[in-house]
């Protein structure tokens, strides 16, 4: 008998729709919580509907369907259904309040007409984002507890893996420390299975990977003049685009480069595949240099020295598996992040085409966004030669998928105890008993009858 539990990840670019599941008969707290299936809302994310509402709920309908299908008919009622929304809707929020509000309303509207447990459609805070992040990464790892043979409760004495996040509109850094956290908003004190956890946690909004390529363009065309034609430094040799103005403007992350033309005006962007000129013009997007506490990220931002092992998903993923599976290069120090940045940066689009056509939409991209994640995680994180190693880039724990869904169900299901658990034994406790023994009678049982048929031989014999 199963539990289920769905979660709607609305971020900024699309939505993906989790079922989890897990076993009924054990408590809530066994930590065996995992991923059932997932579906990929068609289209942008539900921040893009401003202007039209109701399609918002509308373009979930699919998906919801699919969890019709995929939850069983008689668990529908019992089974939480959550939305949580990330970066995308807090710049809406940020700039159109109303649109907002109609935006989530219309969601739950359509989420309601369903005959889950609706338990509501909210947006989520960069810190939660952040920290949800962590306790999904850390809790599919078994870092926090996990079940012995005998289906005892064991308390790994492994340290937590720190966690980051790169998504469309903000990127995500949250680990635990021991350091001072001299910025009271950076600190989170977390009570999971009996153990206190001070976790450092920082979101950037602006610095997600679709919003950093619409702050690139401008600080180009700024440079540039806002010509015309203009020469992108970090897009491929052979590939040009015409782009309104209007579609790089139209964020808060954009606002203050707004120049004075009309938002109408198209220019034509071609690339140049100039490598140390792109790694120059992505430098504008931090501010290395303002800093009020002991030591900073970017942007004056205070953050520990990093420690531990960190797991890096979401486009942190895609970036470092795209350099590692189609430019054939590994991916073990910062110098060889920067190096194939700047291959890539180096390739035509006509061999980049020939290497991964399925890519073509994201393909002119890869060089701005290579270079982006080595910045933001050698001068902005200050990983170096000695810790960068210990990130690892993965998509998924098991055959579960990395994110910060899972941990908000966790947590608004209160599947994670601030206290320890019991220590009596699971249902896991039985069968191994049962296995036990049947070992033990099998053993016997052979033995009995080697000694009757030796014993027999030896009579025969005689």
């Amino acid at each position: 008998s199963l539990q289920y539990g769905i979660v709607l990840d609305a971020g900024s670019s699309h939505t993906a729709l989790f079922i989890y599941k897990w076993p009924a008969d054990k408590e809530n707290d066994t930590g065996v919580v995992s991923e059932h299936s997932m579906c990929d809302v068609e289209g942008p994310g539900i921040s893009s509907y401003s202007y039209n509402p109701p399609a918002a709920g509308t373009s979930l309908v699919h998906c919801l369907n699919h969890a019709l299908r995929d939850v069983p008919k008689e668990k529908h009622v019992g089974t939480p259904l959550y939305l949580g929304a990330t970066a995308g809707m807090r710049l809406l929020n940020i700039t159109d309040r109303q649109a907002s509000d109609a935006v989530l309303s219309a969601v739950a509207a359509t989420l309601k007409s369903y005959p889950f447990d609706f338990r509501g459609a909210k947006i989520l805070s960069g810190e939660e984002e952040g920290v949800f992040g962590w306790v999904t990464a850390n809790y599919l790892l078994e870092n926090f507890i996990k079940r012995g043979w005998l289906g005892e409760w064991i308390q790994p004495q492994k340290k937590t893996l720190g966690a980051m996040d790169f998504g469309g509109a903000s990127t995500q850094i949250t680990f635990e420390t021991k350091d001072t956290i001299e910025d009271p908003r950076n600190q989170v004190m977390l009570k999971l299975y009996g153990q206190a956890y001070k976790v450092y946690t920082h979101s950037f909004l602006c610095y997600g990977r679709d919003q950093v390529l619409k702050r690139l363009l401008a600080k180009v065309l700024k440079a540039e003049s806002y010509q015309a034609t203009v020469s992108h430094p970090c897009w491929p040799t052979g590939y040009h685009k015409s782009l309104s103005l209007s579609s790089i403007y139209d964020s808060p992350c954009t606002e203050k480069e707004r120049p004075s033309l009309a938002l109408n005006t198209t220019v034509t962007v071609v690339g140049t595949g100039n490598g140390s000129l792109c790694t120059h013009h992505v430098s504008k997007l931090f501010n290395f240099t303002t800093c009020s506490f002991s030591h900073c990220s970017f942007d004056g931002i205070f953050q520990p020295e990093v420690s531990g092992n960190f797991i890096a998903f979401s486009a942190f993923f895609y970036t470092v598996d795209f350099i590692r599976t189609v430019m054939g290069r590994p991916v073990h120090l910062p110098g060889d992040l920067k190096d194939s940045a700047e291959t890539i940066c180096a390739t035509s689009w006509s061999e980049l085409l020939q290497k991964a056509p399925k890519l073509e939409k994201r393909l002119p991209d890869y060089c701005a966004v290579s270079t982006f994640v080595y910045l933001l995680t050698t001068k902005g994180y200050n990983f170096n030669n000695h810790s960068f190693p210990n990130i690892v880039f993965q998509k998924k724990a098991g055959e579960t998928s990395i994110g910060w869904a899972l941990g908000y169900m966790l947590n608004l299901t209160n599947m994670i105890p601030a206290e320890k658990p019991s220590s009596h034994k699971s249902m896991l406790y039985n069968y191994w008993v049962i296995l036990i023994l049947l070992f033990v009678v099998t053993t016997l049982t052979s033995l009995v009858t080697a000694i009757c048929l030796l014993r027999r031989s030896k009579s025969l014999t005689i």
